[in-house]
């Protein structure tokens, strides 16, 4: 898997696949938010897990209590 802070996760290296790890399909990008206002992932023993944008936006949208999930 590339190297998520090379830039690869956009799509660069054709060769590796990326996939969302909460819906599971493919995705040309994946993210993770690990910083943010109130939240902090880099410290906290955790899996670490990258969502494609769909799957992040509604991730983000739970964690702020805009949404129900």
């Amino acid at each position: 898997m590339a190297d998520p802070g090379s830039g690869e996760q956009a799509g660069e290296d054709a060769q590796e696949a990326l996939t969302c790890d909460f819906c599971g399909e493919p995705a040309p990008v994946v993210r993770r938010v690990a910083l943010d206002r109130g939240y902090e992932r880099l410290q906290t023993p955790h899996p670490v897990r990258y969502a494609c944008s769909r799957c992040s936006e509604d991730k983000e949208q739970r964690r702020l209590g805009l949404r129900r999930g």
